[in-house]
């Protein structure tokens, strides 16, 4: 017999724990199964479809089922579908390296593979570490942005901001320092940040091993932007006082902010560049650092003077993930994806300015292809996020908004009239939130 929705969903409910997700919430807020994905459409298994407008958590970039993603994954299946990176190599992870150096910004020239994007600020803070004490420093404090968020693990979440993961995990979480982040998108915002950036560094750049951001756009911290002057002052100034840079790029990379990387927004080239999300397509977990010569150098050595990188994972390299990933820039290649979505964007900011007519809208910014509209007026108990979400759903449209700020980030196959489709059904839905409220 055939599955419909209220059966997957019990199956569900009886043996999987979400992600992100109080569990109670679904004794009323029903489960979505997904049946299958084509395009920037994912459908249930009653034929209903909701246009992915998050792009399953900011993945997908040219839709679900892509005819050539898929034809590249499914040859590789064939050949190759997994062997360890530890002593042998092969075809897929060689390519993509060599592809990954030759455009990414500067100076970075190696890659370590990781599984995932949590793992790879996990890799990039311990070689900045390991790094300086290779040197014969000890810097044990990192330094990141408020407001931030750079994973789930134990390092990741000790240099993010979000309070209620610093407060439950507080013990375990290792040595970091915060300085502000700019408060907007201004010049002027960023020069107020860099200034206290460098009373910061002037006073503890001895101890800090590295200054850790996501460039351009705070993703999980409700899509905060700010002006690529600061990442010109923060890098200058990281250089001056000896402290490394890492680029989460995790969110931002593959030409999600108008160009391939946000840091090439800024001309900067980091020490570190973490990578992964839309680097498979949203096919598969896969992860980099990338960094730079002189790191890399730092490490090199005999085996028993033990500088080497103490970090793995069994599925790093993966050929299946690695093959996804030269597919997903081959289309990059092929297309001028990056003209095509500089287009889009200038649509969607056309589409995002009526927003700012509703009285309950506090503001609207955007970078690229990520659109936000922040809410203002209501108690985080209200949960107007969920409402938003709800809503979304009963019309056909994939929202997960960030709070009270509901955001717009899709795969960049989608036309004009998606764009319309998915952004009057949040217009709707914040529209009647101030008539219900």
């Amino acid at each position: 017999m055939g599955m419909n929705n209220d059966a997957m969903m019990q199956r569900d409910l009886e043996v999987i724990w979400h992600p992100c997700t109080q569990m109670k919430d679904h004794e009323t807020l029903p489960l979505i199964p997904i049946k299958s994905g084509k395009g920037i459409y994912l459908y249930d298994f009653e034929g209903n479809s909701y246009i992915d407008a998050v792009s399953s958590w900011w993945v997908n970039l040219f839709g679900h089922a892509n005819p050539h993603i898929n034809a590249r994954v499914k040859s590789q299946i064939d050949r190759l579908e997994h062997v360890l990176l530890a002593g042998f190599t092969h075809e897929p992870a060689v390519n993509l390296a060599h592809k990954l150096v030759d455009m990414t910004p500067g100076m970075l020239r190696k890659v370590f593979y990781v599984d995932n994007g949590s793992s790879a600020v996990e890799a990039a803070l311990k070689m900045s570490y390991h790094y300086h004490r290779n040197e014969g420093k000890r810097k044990p404090l990192f330094l990141s942005l408020t407001n931030s968020y750079h994973g789930e693990t134990i390092g990741a979440l000790s240099v993010g901001d979000v309070s209620l993961y610093k407060e439950t995990y507080e013990p375990l979480l290792i040595a970091n320092m915060q300085v502000p982040v700019p408060r907007d998108q201004s010049t002027q915002a960023a020069k107020e940040a860099l200034s206290v950036l460098e009373e910061v560094l002037e006073e503890r750049s001895e101890d800090i091993a590295a200054l850790i951001v996501e460039p351009l756009i705070q993703g999980a911290g409700g899509m905060h932007m700010y002006h690529p002057d600061y990442l010109v002052g923060a890098r200058m100034l990281t250089e001056k006082y000896g402290v490394h840079l890492i680029a989460d790029e995790i969110m931002t990379g593959f030409g999600r902010t108008g160009k391939m990387f946000a840091c090439e927004h800024a001309d900067i080239s980091p020490d570190f560049m973490t990578l992964s999300k839309g680097l498979t397509g949203g096919y598969l977990p896969l992860s980099v650092v990338m960094t730079t010569d002189e790191v890399y150098r730092a490490f090199y050595c005999d085996y028993n003077d033990y500088k080497a990188f103490l970090h793995s994972h069994s599925y790093t390299g993966n050929p299946l993930a690695c093959v996804a990933a030269l597919a997903t820039l081959e289309i990059f290649e092929r297309e001028d994806v990056i003209c095509n979505n500089i287009k889009k964007s200038a649509y969607l900011a056309q589409r995002l300015e009526r927003f700012k007519n509703l009285p309950n809208v506090k503001e609207t910014r955007q970078q690229g292809m990520v659109a936000a509209v922040e809410l203002s007026g209501y108690d985080s108990k209200e949960r107007i996020g969920l409402k938003i979400y709800r809503y979304g759903l009963e019309n056909g449209v994939l929202l997960r908004p960030l709070g009270n700020v509901i955001y717009f980030m899709p795969p960049y196959i989608i036309t004009e009239a998606e764009i319309d489709r998915m952004m009057e059904v949040a217009y709707e839905g914040i529209r009647k939130l101030k008539i219900e409220n």
